[in-house]
């Protein structure tokens, strides 16, 4: 319901609703617009230049639209506030837009002198009507710096270098929305007519959103793409794994591999196998992703490589050290061999800067350790390794640092403590339940997992 002091029927006063209906319609859709551009901008959790000064620009624009409406003139008419309002928001308008034009680079590399310029006599208009009211000056002003400026800003976009489909729509859309406006602060202006900047300025914004969709098809294309490599890679990268373990009498073997991405670095294999003996590898990259993967797959071949010194950790290591030093771009690899023997009844173990072997016999854990430095830091490296006797019922876990470097909410690490107590409680369950307990305990602690996990546990079982 309107309150009117002027002596207009209700049949004038829905001539003046039905002129403002489109302006009302147009504002309403702007500020919508702006509401969605400003929403998604806050669900990415980052300043999108190109998404906030639209929004604020629609926002704007949309205000102004529904303030310009009659039917606001008539209902607040008298008011000084509300016209010095009027008008602030009219010349506020266009700053958000000149910083869109900047961000989105409709503006050469010195625009920003240029939007600092454009925006200082924006805001000096803004903030004059808020102070002295609404001054002639202030309007011509105002249309003589967008006569100028908005001319300049569509030659701009037709001296930019080779443009894509994109670009070229934003220009159409920018080329609509400067030429309607031109003509309503020019000859539109002196003639009174019907105002139809504002259809310029939904014909850019729909340019704007095809624009927006295009590039989000075309992202969701890549991007599924991208996870179709990813799949093969994941695919590739677990065939490098053993399939299955051998089967012994003397030895039981089970591995758990939880990678933080769809690839990763971690690695382990089977060298050498056979009733009586059996040796086995486990490595970490440095790094996560496809990087970290490709480098595990020359590990794998550096190692196969060696089968020949499987029986001798300590040359093994330092075989797969000079085959992987100037080969790994700067990425570091950690790794562990331990070969054991049931004739022999012994182990020899040889670490390059890998986490210590553990072993669980008769209920207690103790630790197996002769490390040396990382593998592919340095060519002539010599590894030494460490020879202990085994008992049947001894198990080994061989693990990487993302079970031991894991954190809960608190930021306190799993650590070796707790991964040895929960080692120790494997006693009497089987390899396979035994790698699924310790993964387990480890991702009840972790909030996240923000490392691969990789474990690798054999059984002797043999008194031969």
């Amino acid at each position: 319901m309107f309150l009117i002091d002027s002596p207009l029927t209700a049949a004038q006063v829905l001539r003046i609703f039905h002129k403002d209906e489109p302006y009302l319609f147009l504002g309403a859709a702007f500020t919508t617009v702006a509401v969605l551009c400003a929403s998604f901008s806050l669900l990415r959790r980052k300043f999108d230049a190109l998404l906030i000064w639209l929004a604020v620009f629609a926002f704007l624009y949309g205000l102004r639209l529904w303030l310009n409406a009659e039917l606001f003139s008539l209902t607040l008419s008298g008011s000084e506030g509300f016209a010095r309002f009027d008008w602030a928001v009219n010349f506020l308008t266009p700053v958000p837009a000149i910083l869109f034009f900047q961000a989105a680079g409709l503006l050469p590399r010195r625009g920003r002198y240029y939007t600092a310029i454009l925006a200082g006599i924006f805001l000096s208009l803004t903030a004059g009507s808020l102070i002295f009211g609404r001054l002639g000056l202030f309007h011509t002003i105002n249309d003589v710096v967008v006569i100028l400026a908005m001319p300049w800003i569509l030659v701009r976009t037709y001296l930019q270098g080779p443009v894509n489909r994109d670009f070229t729509v934003m220009r159409w859309g920018l080329l609509c929305f400067v030429t309607l406006a031109l003509w309503d602060n020019t000859i539109g202006n002196s003639l009174h007519q019907v105002t139809i900047e504002p259809y310029g300025f939904a014909c850019f914004l729909g340019c704007l959103g095809y624009v927006a969709g295009h590039r989000t098809l075309q992202r969701d294309q890549e991007l599924n793409e991208i996870n179709k490599e990813l799949e093969l890679a994941r695919n590739i990268q677990l065939s490098l794994l053993p399939a299955s373990f051998p089967e012994s009498t003397a030895f039981k073997v089970a591995a758990r591999y939880v990678p933080m991405n769809s690839v990763a670095g971690d690695l382990y294999d089977v060298l050498v196998a056979d009733e009586k003996r059996i040796g086995l590898l486990i490595a970490d990259v440095s790094g996560h992703g496809v990087p970290a993967a490709l480098i595990a797959s020359m590990v794998k071949m550096a190692a196969l490589s060696q089968r020949n010194n499987a029986a001798h950790p300590a040359q093994l290591l330092s075989e797969m050290n000079h085959a992987l030093c100037g080969n790994t771009q700067g990425q570091y690899v950690t790794a562990a061999y331990v070969y054991l023997d049931s004739a022999r009844r012994e182990l020899r173990y040889a670490a390059a800067g890998h986490p210590a072997m553990m072993r669980l016999s008769s209920g207690r854990v103790t630790e197996v350790a002769e490390n040396g430095l990382l593998l592919a830091a340095i060519g002539d490296i010599v590894y030494t390794e460490v020879s202990i006797p085994i008992e049947r019922g001894d198990r080994f876990l061989l693990y990487t640092d993302g079970l031991t470097e894991a954190r809960n909410s608190a930021g306190q690490m799993f650590g070796e403590e707790s991964l040895i107590a929960a080692f120790g409680q494997t006693a009497g369950l089987a390899p396979t339940a035994a790698a699924d307990r310790i993964i387990a305990s480890v991702q009840q602690w972790a909030s996240l997992q923000d490392d691969d996990l990789t474990v690798l546990i054999c059984d002797y079982s043999d008194v031969a």
